[in-house]
């Protein structure tokens, strides 16, 4: 059930009209997650039920679902694309004490509650969730309504991200745009398609990242790991991309500040099949082409932004490295229910420093760092490796070529086999020499090893974390695939000793 508490974020806007409310309602579905309460309020033909029937009708992406008002039968429940949604009334309740009767605590899995009447729950509500408070301004017109929007608990932020983000979007020329979000991935940021004027673009809303506990000589995991805290590396990395002739989304409207850009949209063609479970080999081949060029030609690690202003690309160091390992040992091995005692993690610390010693020595490039399917597009009316267009590099570092190389041939969400592999790193191999008689493929090769093994260890411990942490599952169902890359890549002779280490602590996936 729901528990009482106050505080948070607020503010009142005015509605003149259905298209204002129909906007209001775009900009609160936005942010939207599983598990979501939000509660509306107000008096009678205030507009509760009208204002919840838009937003499931929104969520469905459908117009004609019947959705009744649920006064008399009290609750009534959508299963819905990303989550179910619970719609229920409490007028006709006469005390909270009745609020068993409804069966809210029996509500699917991570479903959104949408409850009017919540006075009618007094002392029971959450504290995080949404209030939504609809009142009649009969002054302004008979369709005109004041709202208040006010955010409880963890609900406060994002509340004022609602703001934010409507503000940017009125100043920027957009704020009529028709909004509907694109199904994200693992990380924080959130994107929405805007079509105006018949014409689409892609809003890409990524706050600044708030700086996590420290967990390393005063530092926290992602300032250790080179992770971005804002969109200034975004916008340098397609400047700089875009400059070299790749395909990365043009930049129209940005607020740095805020961490709210308005780029091109490339469309949702991938490089995998439809139904993602296999690479489509001709379009691999394209992005293998891409990273041969890429890496053809040296690369500063300062990147203009704007007049005046500069970004430096931090290193890839051994420090990021070996941080990004270790989320093997801190959330896969005890997932399995495996600790790793101090001494063992010392010494597969010093075997992996071992390992990504040679790595360093490597010539150094722009390492997008997740080069793979999830953020590849395919532009097929576009020429040569311009086909391949580029997504999420905001994390990119200053380090070595084998990396992207890797992320792409071992793609932890694409079955991609071990021939296709095989050939697509030869085709890299020979594309760099044809470019320079002097590339060491043997030193190539072992490097590619290292830096797969290293990203597969990394992206088991991740996956694991966002099952135990962050209550998505999903993940889970790609460990097989990963481990069986981590196996393939620990075969390389110079990783025997590393190899040796995880066959004695790291039990296999079972499929």
């Amino acid at each position: 059930m729901f528990f009482s508490s106050s505080g948070g974020y607020s503010f009142t806007t005015t509605l003149a009209d259905e298209a204002a409310t129909y906007r209001l309602m775009t900009d609160i579905a936005a942010i939207i997650e599983p598990g979501d309460l939000i509660t509306l309020s107000g008096d009678l033909g205030a507009g509760k039920t009208t204002f919840a029937r838009a937003l499931i009708r929104y969520l469905a992406d459908d117009n004609s679902i019947e959705v009744p008002s649920p006064t008399f039968t009290l609750t009534q429940t959508y299963t819905l694309p990303r989550f179910a949604v619970v719609h229920a009334d409490l007028y006709r309740l006469s005390s909270s004490a009745e609020l068993a009767e409804l069966g809210l605590d029996d509500s699917p899995e991570g479903a959104v509650t949408l409850l009017e009447w919540p006075d009618r729950a007094a002392g029971y509500l959450a504290s995080n969730r949404l209030d939504i408070t609809f009142t009649l301004e009969p002054q302004a017109g008979l369709t005109a309504r004041n709202v208040r929007i006010t955010g409880y608990g963890s609900f406060g932020p994002r509340t004022e991200r609602v703001l934010t983000i409507r503000r940017f979007l009125d100043r920027s020329d957009f704020g009529r745009a028709e909004r509907r979000r694109i199904q994200g991935d693992a990380s924080t940021r959130s994107y929405e398609r805007l079509t105006r004027d018949g014409a689409t673009y892609v809003l890409m809303n990524s706050p600044k990242r708030a700086d996590g506990p420290p967990v390393r000589n005063g530092k926290s995991y992602s300032a250790i790991a080179h992770l971005a805290e804002n969109v200034t590396p975004f916008i340098a990395m397609t400047q700089a991309l875009r400059g070299r002739g790749f395909s990365a989304p043009a930049i129209f409207v940005g607020d740095r500040e805020a961490g709210l850009l308005i780029i091109e949209d490339l469309g949702d063609e991938l490089v995998v099949e439809t139904d993602q479970s296999a690479p489509i080999e001709a379009r691999y081949e394209a992005a293998t082409d891409l990273l041969a060029e890429l890496h053809s030609e040296p690369a500063s690690p300062v990147i203009p932004v704007e007049s005046g202003t500069d970004y430096r690309l931090p290193l890839y160091d051994m420090d990021a490295y070996l941080i990004e390992t270790e989320l093997l040992l801190d959330w896969y091995l005890p997932k399995l229910d495996i600790r790793i005692s101090d001494a063992k993690r010392e010494n597969y610390r010093a075997l992996w420093r071992d390992a990504l010693s040679p790595v360093l020595s490597e010539p150094q490039t722009w390492v997008l760092r997740d080069f793979h399917s999830p953020n590849l597009l395919w532009l097929p009316e576009r020429d040569g490796t311009a086909r391949v267009g580029l997504l999420d590099f905001q994390d990119a570092v200053m380090g070595p070529a084998a990396f992207d190389v890797a992320s792409l041939l071992q793609d932890a969400r694409v079955d991609v086999p071990e021939k296709m592999e095989i050939a697509l790193l030869s085709r890299y191999t020979r594309a760099r020499r044809s470019m320079n008689a002097a590339f060491d493929a043997p030193a190539f090769a072992r490097s590619y090893a290292a830096l797969a093994a290293q990203r597969a260890s990394k992206i088991l411990g991740i996956f694991a974390r966002l099952e135990c942490r962050d209550r998505k599952p999903q993940y889970l169902r790609h460990l097989p695939r990963v481990s069986t890359y981590l196996q393939r890549s620990l075969a390389h002779p110079a990783l025997a000793s590393l190899a040796a280490w995880y066959r004695a602590n790291v039990p296999p996936v079972k499929v």
